[in-house]
C-alpha cells in the first residue's frame, strides 16, 4: 500500500516537473530575448544556495555543536536551519525589490525588516527553548 501511494505521488510530481518544464519551454521558444535571464533565474539561486549559503550554516553548526554544552545544541540547531531557510526564502526579494515587471500585490513589502523580524522572533524561540530545556534538566535532577 505505501509503495503504491508513493508510487503515484511520485508520478505526480514528475508529471508537474514535466509540465513546468514544457511551460519553460514553450516561453523560451515565444521569447528568445528571455533565455539568458531565465538560466540566470535558474541557475542562481541553487548555486548560491548550494555554494554560499548552506556551507555557512554547516560551518556555523559544526563550530558550535563543539562549543556549545549539550543542553543548547538542540535550540541552536534549529535556530540556524530555520534562520538559514528565512535568508533562503528572502534573498531573492532583497536582491531584487526594485525591479520591473513585478506583481505589486505580491512584492510590495518592506523585506529587510520582515526577514529581521522573523529571524528575531525564531532566535527569541531559540532562547526560550534552551532556558526551558535547562530548567527541565535542573527539575529532573532534583
Amino acid at each position: 500500500m505505501i509503495v503504491v501511494l508513493r508510487l503515484i505521488l511520485a508520478l505526480g510530481g514528475l508529471t508537474m516537473i514535466g509540465l513546468g518544464g514544457w511551460f519553460l519551454y514553450d516561453q523560451l521558444l515565444a521569447e528568445p530575448s528571455i533565455t539568458t535571464a531565465t538560466a540566470g533565474w535558474l541557475l542562481a539561486g541553487p548555486v548560491l544556495t548550494d555554494l554560499l549559503l548552506m556551507p555557512v550554516a554547516a560551518a556555523a553548526g559544526w563550530a558550535l555543536s563543539r562549543l556549545l554544552p549539550s543542553s543548547l545544541r538542540a535550540p541552536v540547531a534549529a535556530g540556524l536551519v530555520v534562520s538559514t531557510v528565512l535568508v533562503a526564502i528572502a534573498v531573492p526579494f532583497l536582491w531584487r525589490a526594485y525591479a520591473s515587471n513585478h506583481n505589486p500585490g505580491l512584492v510590495d513589502g518592506d523585506y529587510l525588516a520582515g526577514l529581521g523580524t522573523a529571524l528575531i522572533v525564531t532566535w527569541v524561540a531559540v532562547l526560550l527553548a534552551a532556558l526551558l530545556n535547562a530548567v527541565g534538566k535542573r527539575w529532573q535532577s532534583q
